[in-house]
């Protein structure tokens, strides 16, 4: 496997990203992996890097880079600061970056850029599901695990996006989450089902928010993180393939 950090420059300022691929028999279709509110640390690489093992280009950028250098809720304990560089981002924001990502990975001869895929936890979910809709006929694979506001009041919510999409979005979802609670899962649905976009919606019992992350503690479910890698693994490689 080949990894390094390369600072992309934004319309914004220098996101540092992580980067990883197979060594051989590329070039290996992108996936942009958006990390979860507590920040870039090394599970997120790893993570990353699982999904690279199976012939991938993954990008995982430091998304509060407008903020600061770097940061992880797990070093600092200051959940307070979390929430406001959470708060400080937005679907436009994270499309851009997802632009710059995407001609970075244009320039490099391991990657294939004709057909990419993203995945987002808990904040990113529905950044993922948002660059359907932005990047048509491009970014043709969106998954959100144990996502918030996929359905907002906002015109930019992110299920507003599935009508213009021409790709697949799944969306895997913690039985218990007081961030996205049924209500919102089930409206989310209905719009996919409206609006013709291929995918689907899976509940996983037993669960709670933050539940693929093994840094999450009591919250890990083991055998529901594995369900949700085998879904990831099946639709990037029926989507990206």
């Amino acid at each position: 496997m080949i990894e390094h950090f390369a600072d992309i420059e934004t319309t914004d300022g220098t996101m540092n990203t992580f980067i990883v691929h197979p060594e051989e028999h590329g070039p290996h279709p992108l996936v942009l992996f958006m990390m979860d509110a507590p920040g870039m640390r090394e599970e997120i690489r790893d993570m990353s890097r699982r999904l690279a093992t199976v012939g991938y280009y993954v990008m995982a950028p430091h998304l509060y880079y407008r903020d600061v250098e770097h940061y992880n809720v797990f070093e600092t304990g200051d959940r307070e600061r979390m929430f406001e560089l959470m708060s400080a981002l937005s679907n436009d924001r994270v499309t851009a970056d997802a632009r710059a990502l995407i001609a970075h990975a244009d320039g490099d001869d391991a990657a294939s850029t004709a057909k990419v895929g993203a995945v987002g936890y808990c904040m990113s979910g529905p950044f993922a599901v948002y660059l359907l809709g932005q990047f048509p006929g491009q970014v043709v694979a969106g998954a959100s695990l144990h996502g918030v506001a996929l359905v907002t009041a906002a015109a930019d919510s992110p299920h507003l996006q599935l009508a213009a999409a021409t790709g697949e979005v799944y969306v895997g979802a913690a039985e218990t989450d007081s961030y996205a609670p049924p209500e919102m899962i089930d409206g989310f649905e209905a719009a996919r089902i409206e609006s013709g976009c291929a995918g689907r919606t899976e509940w996983y019992p037993g669960t709670e928010h933050g539940f693929t992350f093994r840094e999450r503690g009591p919250l890990y479910n083991k055998e529901a993180s594995e369900r949700h890698w085998e879904r990831l693994h099946d639709l990037f490689s029926r989507a990206l393939r």
